[in-house]
């Protein structure tokens, strides 16, 4: 008897403590959630930081909600940055390879992945009402766990955005090397091939297009022309387009022509994507082992062997009798 009543106190005092603790989380995540919308509200009601933005631009009045709302994430962003000097350059890398360049790009991602970890246990809390057979310490539970999605689901989308975009200027580059090497060698310049070849490629490859123009636009605005592609091979991460930036420093640098030194690098470019394909080929049959003893193995033992186990069956069935 006395055990039993052991047992029921102890019980009782963890779900006190479970409910306890859900409290407090609940509390804490009502507590930031309001402080965020108490700050937002005064950031846009302030006259001062209004009139300052129409200071600071005179089309203030036509920029839409979300560009407020992006600066001023922003600003909640800032005061979330890793202290490490390596794990923001890491992250504002992923971020220049997936295609944001904007300079509050690396506040607005911290911004977004606190409050996604914010959001996403206040929304397992008010949705308890829904499941009323979970236990406190389950909704706890859920809480956290949803707060550790929310850390890794950001990350996750700009890796995948990352390799999203190298696909698609890995899969342009072919053609943007065989539009280069034509352009040079019908007598243009450096810098009127790679706008003619932007311009060419503005429809099937915006991507790569895109950077090509902002290389031409680091060229006209006196940017010099070596630090023009490298900055290129920066943005973009790829190696294909490191070697061919580095081949053009390099012909550059010693006054030899560009044209043998694009069609060169062309042709071992179509080498080492033959090679590629290969290599691909070569590992058909390895690969396609596991169909075979998962999907046609098992079909060819149940005709090959099936007929004879059924006669098996059949005899010792009538043995038996």
């Amino acid at each position: 008897m006395d055990s039993l009543l052991g047992a029921a106190h102890s019980e009782l005092g963890h779900s006190q403590i479970a409910e306890t603790l859900f409290i407090v989380l609940a509390g804490a995540a009502v507590f930031v959630l309001s402080l965020c919308l108490f700050a937002f509200a005064i950031a846009f009601g302030s006259p001062l930081r209004r009139r300052l933005g129409q200071l600071a631009s005179p089309d203030a009045d036509a920029t839409s909600w979300m560009s407020q709302v992006a600066a001023r994430m922003s600003q909640l962003g800032t005061r979330m940055l890793p202290r490490k000097k390596q794990e923001r350059s890491r992250v504002a890398r992923l971020l220049v390879h997936a295609g944001y360049r904007s300079p509050h790009a690396l506040s607005l991602f911290y911004a977004a992945k606190a409050s996604v970890c914010v959001v996403l246990p206040l929304a397992v809390m008010l949705a308890s009402p829904l499941m009323p057979r979970v236990s406190s310490g389950q909704l706890v539970f859920y809480a956290l766990v949803a707060a550790f999605l929310g850390s890794l689901v950001p990350s996750i989308w700009l890796d995948h955005s990352v390799q999203s975009r190298q696909v698609k200027l890995r899969v342009a580059f072919p053609d943007a090397l065989d539009l280069l090497v034509v352009c040079v060698e019908s007598g243009l310049g450096l810098a009127a091939a790679l706008q003619r070849v932007a311009d060419e490629l503005a429809v099937g490859h915006p991507e790569l297009g895109t950077e090509l123009n902002l290389v031409n636009a680091e060229m006209r605005a006196g940017v010099d022309r070596t630090q023009a592609l490298k900055n290129l091979a920066e943005r973009t991460g790829l190696e294909d387009i490191r070697g061919l930036v580095a081949l053009m420093v390099q012909t550059m640098r010693f006054g030899t022509s560009i044209a043998d030194a694009l069609r060169v690098y062309s042709e071992e470019f179509r080498d080492k994507r033959m090679q590629a394909a290969e290599e691909q080929a070569a590992k058909i049959g390895t690969k396609m082992i596991f169909p075979l003893v998962s999907c046609l193995f098992p079909s060819f033992f149940l005709v090959a062997v099936g007929p004879a186990a059924l006669r098996l069956v059949a005899v010792f069935g009538q043995l038996a009798h």
